[in-house]
């Protein structure tokens, strides 16, 4: 009997499936599922079946059919660490470090996180949401149909209330799905200036739980998606102490834990992620062997943003390699922020990750799309294409997939499909 489905894409020269029901680790990263001669079939915006185009041809058809002959049809990729939510930009500064200022000596000077943080103030809710849709819309066209996006350019309780809010705007203005975390710790205010104690019981006792209320009201709880708790863990930022402090409250409120640890010092922010149960820890430049051992003995993900090192011209990368041939769970993601990281492409990401920290395609592939997945508690939706899941895929203008890393400063996604609608 013939099964009548939605679409059916047929004839693909690769099927990328990144299929697992646990985050890969060491030499499964180099396994992305892959058929050739590949079909999948999608009904009611979900995937229905994967496999090679002979069988499925002859056990279903769809009132929609794509022929991907020569193509390669692969999961869409996640984002599972941005700051994309912002006012203004940081141009000067990107001038300033050409001349040899560093990011942190920026930071100091009352630059950085804080220079984007009065232009986020002043903005209206409207005016985010209006700055940040052609910035997703670059995002889609590049691939990502699911991304992570913090708050943490507000820096107080109304701005950053007012982050949520535009973010939750944005989730249902356009098609990539947001998942929201809540980073009032991300930089010490000018108010706070030399109190950061005072601004971190600020943060506990009243932004938290009025965020952790926010989402209680938010249609994201319907929906399934988790409203995460992140801090910056580093120095001119939060200590090892508050950073624990803060995760912890978040906790207590049902925001389960991110935390930025290791980007210019360690400070034990891995310690404290495997301790809380976090559910990543991004960054990771300067992890230590014996943190990448503790790392890799736990469930938590290990994100990598390349794209931050690559723009802040560093010629010094996140040991990626090291993490995954210890067994860590490794993801990646862009970062896209207006100072470290202006980059939208998950495809820029995976090139670099390949060049500058010895990532294998297939191993880049899955730390885009699967293990990323897991680093937004959404792996039972998205990142591979498995039946059930939803049908959120790419074709590809190329004949394998590894063309995708090969390939730098183009864009090879020909086609995005979104929960089955092609868009």
């Amino acid at each position: 009997m013939i099964v009548e489905a939605d679409l059916l894409i047929h004839s693909a020269a690769q099927v990328v499936t990144c299929a697992s029901d646990v985050p890969k680790r060491g030499a499964a990263m180099q396994d992305v599922g892959l058929i050739s001669d590949g079909a999948v079939v999608v009904n009611d915006g979900r995937i229905l079946a994967i496999g090679p185009t002979e069988s499925i041809r002859e056990r279903y058809s769809a009132g929609q059919t794509i022929n991907a002959s020569g193509k390669v049809v692969c999961p869409g990729f996640v984002d599972p660490h941005t700051h994309v939510v912002y006012a203004g930009d940081r141009i000067d500064e990107f001038e300033q470090r050409i001349r040899g200022a560093t990011y942190m000596e920026i930071m100091a000077a009352g630059g950085g996180i804080v220079s984007t943080m009065h232009a986020t103030r002043n903005a209206s809710v409207e005016e985010l949401v209006e700055a940040t849709l052609p910035r997703l819309a670059q995002m889609l066209r590049l691939g990502t149909i699911t991304a992570e996006v913090k708050t943490g350019y507000g820096l107080d309780l109304d701005s950053e209330l007012k982050m949520l809010e535009a973010i939750a705007a944005l989730d249902l203005a356009q098609p990539i799905d947001l998942v929201p975390t809540f980073m009032p710790a991300h930089a010490v205010p000018p108010e706070f200036n030399g109190r950061s104690a005072a601004y971190v019981e600020w943060v506990i006792n009243e932004m938290i739980p009025a965020a952790a209320e926010w989402y209680k009201n938010s249609h994201f709880v319907a929906d399934g998606r988790p409203l995460f708790c992140d801090v910056f863990c580093e120095q001119n930022a939060f200590d090892l102490e508050q950073s624990r402090r803060v995760l912890a409250a978040g906790l207590e409120h049902g925001l389960p834990a991110k935390i930025h640890a290791d980007e210019f010092t360690s400070l034990g922010g891995v310690e404290l992620a495997v301790d809380l149960g976090a559910t990543s820890v991004d960054h990771l430049d300067v992890t230590t062997a014996e943190d990448i051992a503790l790392l890799a003995d736990s469930d938590v993900v290990g994100i990598v943003l390349p794209a931050v090192n690559f723009n802040l011209g560093s010629n010094e990368f996140a040991d990626a390699r090291a993490l995954v041939d210890a067994g860590v769970a490794v993801a990646l993601s862009t970062d896209i922020n207006p100072g470290s990281a202006p980059c939208p492409s998950q495809p820029l990401v995976l090139a670099l990750a390949t060049r500058y920290q010895r990532l294998l395609p297939a191993e880049a592939f899955n730390a885009a799309t699967i293990n990323a997945a897991y680093g937004v508690g959404l792996a039972d939706r998205v990142g591979s294409l498995s039946p059930g899941k939803q049908a959120d895929l790419l074709l590809l203008n190329c004949t394998d997939f590894r063309q995708v890393t090969y390939q730098f400063g183009g864009n090879l996604v020909e086609m995005v499909v979104k929960n089955g609608r092609i868009l």
